[in-house]
């Protein structure tokens, strides 16, 4: 049995018939950016995080930079951040001339909360919290920091729609939330796309000034802007794919609860669910000692698994001007070298997973 790592094609066949009609739709309307599919999927998108605001951008790196930029984030400033994220966090800092600061993450795989004041500095501008994985971190520290500190807070809410802490959806506890819809994201487009969402209606209404080549009115150009529009298609295919959120996390969730429940293998560590927090499961992932091991044998069963990530941004080529050499952020070095995201995804059936965790029970 080949059992993918992911399928996105599982998802578009489900609902086929409502993404085709949506697309004619668009495509005949002769309206391709800036329309009312926008208007719609924005206003949507942000009644289900729970947020006042929401303005649709080109990709999820555009949501992180430009949001960064609107609330004045740029050379001089620090933003702590957790080191273990994907590299797009660092770049949503640094394409604003900002400075990363890192902070080793916790046992839920989030930003080790108890670690940052120790990196905050005069310097320091923002605090930046990837809620990794679909999972949650703990915002009630989060937040009592960044008041007692008078700190920005942004969210990176790529991999986490829906997600919720006690009770409050992510996104909604800082500035601004910051959301990807890439293809492969719970709540996926059909190409990149992405968003911001606030319950400060003035940034919004910047960032949309912003995205739209700084332009509010047809060539009247208030400030020098970007091109990052999410596009009347894209946005049309969500508001299709965003009717069915419940269903499509309800599922994955109970995907999750089977690989807690079934998977029991000493050398394999399941990941952790922080109390309080509600997580939505964008991927699956174990870790192992070794893992090169677990990787190859698992191939040889035609089971596909991808490594979320490999290489910290501390040590990636493209941030080598920082400095930074390996051992100086042990933990998420050592949780780049034993992760491994296992077959997660919608549509997967009960026999496609009952193999995947036979095949890793019966890994020695």
């Amino acid at each position: 049995m080949k059992i993918l790592a992911n399928r996105m094609d599982l998802g578009f066949l489900q609902h086929q018939g409502e993404y085709e009609s949506k697309a004619l739709e668009v495509l005949r309307s002769g309206w391709y950016i800036l329309g009312k599919e926008l208007k719609e999927f924005e206003e949507k998108f942000a009644a289900y995080q729970e947020a006042e605001y929401c303005a649709g951008l080109a990709s999820g790196l555009d949501a992180l930079w430009i949001g960064c930029k609107m609330l004045g984030i740029g050379a001089g400033d620090e933003v702590i951040v957790q080191g273990n994220t994907y590299i797009a966090s660092v770049m949503g800092i640094t394409m604003n001339g900002a400075t990363p600061v890192f902070v080793e993450p916790d046992q839920y795989y989030q930003i080790d909360a108890d670690k940052i004041e120790e990196k905050i500095t005069s310097r320091t501008k923002a605090i930046m919290v990837v809620h990794l994985y679909g999972h949650v971190t703990d915002m009630d520290k989060i937040t009592a920091i960044c008041t007692k500190h008078h700190l920005l807070l942004v969210e990176d809410c790529a991999q986490a729609h829906g997600a919720s802490w006690k009770g409050k959806k992510v996104g909604t506890f800082g500035n601004i939330g910051c959301f990807s819809f890439y293809p492969t994201k719970n709540l996926g487009a059909f190409g990149d796309a992405g968003a911001v969402i606030s319950n400060d209606r003035e940034l919004i209404e910047k960032i949309k000034v912003f995205r739209n080549y700084g332009s509010e009115k047809h060539y009247y150009n208030r400030v020098v802007g970007a091109n990052s529009r999410l596009d009347e298609i894209q946005a049309g295919l969500l508001n299709v794919r965003l009717k069915y959120m419940d269903e499509i996390t309800d599922e994955r969730k109970k995907l999750a609860e089977r690989y807690q429940n079934e998977i029991h293998n000493s050398r394999v560590i399941l990941p952790q669910e922080r109390p309080g927090s509600n997580n939505v499961w964008h991927q699956y992932v174990i870790r192992v000692k070794n893992r090169n091991d677990i990787e190859e044998y698992l191939k040889e069963k035609e089971i596909s698994t991808i490594i979320h990530y490999p290489i910290p941004p501390h040590l990636s080529e493209a941030y080598s001007s920082m400095g930074f050499k390996k051992g100086d952020f042990p933990i998420t070095e050592e949780y780049a070298d034993t992760v491994l995201s296992i077959p997660m995804y919608n549509g997967m059936t009960q026999s496609e997973q009952q193999y995947v965790i036979d095949m890793i029970n019966q890994f020695r």
